[in-house]
């Protein structure tokens, strides 16, 4: 990096440091604090929605899986994209609540104080690991950026890691903005990380087809669109299907429709879906407009994220440090890209994944420290603090979170298979949420079973039991696994191929001086043992075969299945098939030996004896499908538990759910006092709005959806469809 870029950098950081500063002053209550006052248009709720939704992690993700695996690896962020469209019920549910924080709406649903505390409690359970991840990420990402691992800080003995600094530096600057301004604070600078954001998903794509230009083709008399042909003429055919195919195996329709229905069921008690979701908007129409714009934001730039990662295949398919870790895309392409070009646009391009942190860390940090206050410090320590008191304690929680995530980042670097986690945490609430909000059958005794049900069968036990029984681990009964299938498809190789072979082949050359080094340099037998023969060079046109394996993966252990004797894992296998589809395509099914020793790794999956029962045969399903049992058990069971329960416990107060169910129901009016007077008309009158049941039977407090309504939603799928089409035909230019 040049000074130039240096300078863009600091320059970014004071300002977001100086927005926070500004919007302290308009500081004077709670409200104003964790909500910005509820007064929020559509431009800063959608960038809000968008800046909170998009993760330094999401480029990165859909950079590597594209980089290898093509086009449908854009289905790692899109897996979310189906669920955007009943984001324009959600807004309006978010604004109609009028709470601080979702702990709040539990308190008053289920008339628990201890709920809310209990919501709390998950809140920062889930946010410290997505900060933790988010800061390591981003770490990890910027060093081929700045271009060197390590800082020489002045007083200090040792160089300093890089991504420490950085951790460093960018959790300081959320302190400063997001503590001293809060809410509003966050927003205005989503609305310029934002920006950022979308100049991230786009800065590559024309200075890359450019390059591309001028390493094979001819810039005198070819344009910027003639990059997209040469792309086509350097990358496979197959690397630009959108849909399934040999090596997208993990993504087929069935799995799609599972995590968007786990999705869907989950995402609504994310904590931080009461501030953008719209309970800082103005309005109802507001809210809903912000949140599904700003989700359908991070969608169009899940396209300019994959698109990039095309064009550095096509470009860059020979790099050693892509072939030793293709999380570095975006580091390596902006600094071989734009470094040239001296402008600062390596230090923008810093600062655009650093605001795609920074962005997010602001949202969750207030939100946490939303929930501290209010359903901790407020609800069981001071009930009667003054507004500046309860905004004081909101900036010291704040202060601790972002503290917390980035302690987590720096002594638990690999958090990535924590992720995994977060995106079943929410389940625990999902059930209580739900038919909270639609059923008035639904009891508080009813709620609590069905959270300490979800909690011990799908947290709690499956990692204790293991511990219990340690016999567990090597009894037959559990170490099914489905067949381990190789997909070996015949094709001429392309010129990509030939450069990432290149890639492979100065990777290896790199790893053994290295370990020669370390070992000798004239222990070459040595050297030959530890990694094997050198990859031999690749001709283009030349016959190759791409192998493709899936499946080995267990039934019962969230980890694995593995052999106990064997160090040589494909000495377990015994093939059990190979059939050939056409004349390019062979199919090679194994499994584990009958004979071989076996034990599980990692927590059981409880909830799976429930197929054992049945008589399903795991054991023939493939890794997608076995995902997709995980739905019923996950979504159905909960809500099982809590419709039982709630029929055997006694029902909760008439009164209280008389207010609430009106409340609910009782459109939101911008001015304050008018919607104060609106709410005690309707808390006079509680069947006030009974005439717009949909179903008025068995206590169901569902509303007949209005054309706005339908309409909408139905503009929210088009769109989605649109997207999905809009990546085919980008990526598919000059075919």
């Amino acid at each position: 990096m040049t000074f130039l870029d240096y300078t863009v950098l600091v320059v970014y950081f004071l300002v977001m440091a100086g927005i926070g500063v500004l919007s302290m002053l308009k500081i004077k209550k709670q409200e104003d604090f964790f909500l910005g006052g509820r007064g929020f248009g559509k431009i800063l709720q959608a960038f809000a929605a968008f800046g909170a939704g998009t993760g330094s992690y999401d480029p990165v993700a859909t950079g590597r899986t594209t980089f290898t695996s093509g086009l449908s690896g854009i289905w790692v962020v899109f897996l979310w994209l189906f669920v955007t469209p009943f984001y324009w019920f959600f807004g309006v549910w978010y604004r109609r609540m009028r709470h601080l924080t979702l702990g709040d709406w539990f308190v008053e649903r289920f008339q628990s104080k201890a709920m809310g505390a209990a919501y709390a409690l998950f809140g920062i359970v889930f946010y410290m690991v997505f900060l933790g991840l988010g800061f390591s990420a981003v770490g990890k990402v910027c060093v081929p950026l700045i271009g060197a691992e390590t800082f020489q800080l002045p007083g200090l003995a040792a160089p300093v890691a890089v991504d420490v600094v950085l951790i460093i530096v960018i959790a300081a600057a959320v302190l400063i903005y997001g503590v001293l301004g809060g809410l509003r604070a966050a927003y205005w600078t989503d609305l310029i990380q934002g920006v950022f954001i979308i100049i991230l998903s786009v800065l590559l794509i024309p200075a890359g087809l450019d390059a591309l230009v001028e390493k094979f083709g001819d810039p005198q008399t070819m344009s910027m669109a003639d990059g997209f042909r040469i792309m086509h003429q350097q990358v496979p055919d197959e690397y630009f299907q959108i849909a399934e195919t040999p090596r997208s195996g993990e993504f087929p329709l069935h799995y799609i429709v599972a995590i968007t229905l786990l999705n869907l069921i989950g995402i609504v008690v994310q904590p931080h879906f009461i501030a953008i979701g719209g309970g800082s908007a103005k309005t109802e129409n507001t809210a809903r407009f912000g949140l599904m714009g700003g989700t359908f934001m991070k969608r169009l730039c899940s396209v300019g994220w994959a698109m990039t990662a095309l064009i550095v295949l096509a470009l860059m398919a020979d790099n050693v440090e892509l072939a030793a870790d293709p999380d570095q895309v975006w580091g390596v392409a902006a600094r071989e890209i734009l470094g040239p070009f001296n402008l600062g646009l390596v230090g923008l391009m810093l600062a655009c994944l650093v605001a795609a942190l920074m962005s997010s860390a602001s949202c969750y940090m207030l939100i946490i420290s939303g929930l501290i206050v209010r359903n901790g410090y407020a609800a069981y320590v001071n009930p009667n603090a003054s507004e500046r008191t309860y905004i004081m304690a909101g900036r010291l929680a704040g202060g601790l979170v972002i503290v917390g995530g980035a302690a987590l980042a720096l002594w638990y670097q690999n958090v990535f298979e924590q992720l995994k986690i977060t995106w079943e945490l929410p389940i625990i609430f999902a059930a209580p949420f739900w038919l909270g909000m639609f059923w008035r059958r639904a009891t508080k005794s009813a709620a609590w079973l069905t959270l300490a049900f979800s909690t011990l069968l799908f947290f709690v036990v499956p990692g204790v039991l293991p511990l219990a029984m340690p016999g567990l681990a090597e009894n037959p009964r559990y170490l099914a696994t489905n067949e381990i299938v190789t997909t070996i498809v015949s094709r001429p190789a392309a010129p990509a191929d030939v450069a990432r072979r290149r890639g492979a082949i100065g990777l290896f050359r790199q790893d053994v001086e290295n370990w020669l080094k370390q070992n000798g340099s004239r222990n070459e037998e040595g050297a030959i043992e530890q990694f094997g023969p050198c990859p031999a060079q690749l001709a283009r046109g030349e016959i190759i075969e791409d192998k493709f394996t899936t499946g080995g993966k267990a039934v019962y252990w969230k980890g694995k299945v593995e052999p106990i004797d064997q160090a040589d894992k494909s000495s377990a296998l015994e093939e059990v098939s190979r059939p050939r589809q056409g004349d390019h395509t062979t199919i090679i099914r194994q499994r584990y030996r009958s004979d071989c020793r076996m034990r599980g790794v990692g927590s059981f999956n409880l909830d799976f004896l429930i197929y054992d029962l049945l008589g399903v045969p795991l054991e023939d399903v493939d890794k997608a499908t076995l995902e997709t049992l995980r739905l019923p058990t996950r979504v159905v069971l909960p809500f099982l538990v809590m419709i039982i329960f709630s029929l055997l416990t006694p029902r909760d107060d008439k009164q209280v759910l008389d207010r609430f169910y009106v409340k609910m129901k009782t459109p939101v009016t911008p001015d304050r006092e008018i919607d104060k007077q609106e709410l005690e008309t309707s808390y006079a009158n509680p069947s006030r709005f009974d005439d717009r049941r949909l179903l008025p039977y068995f206590g169901l407090e569902i509303q007949r959806p209005r054309f706005v309504d339908i309409l909408g939603f139905i503009v929210g799928f088009l769109i989605c469809f649109g997207i999905v089409l809009l990546a085919s035909w980008l990526a598919n230019l000059g075919s």
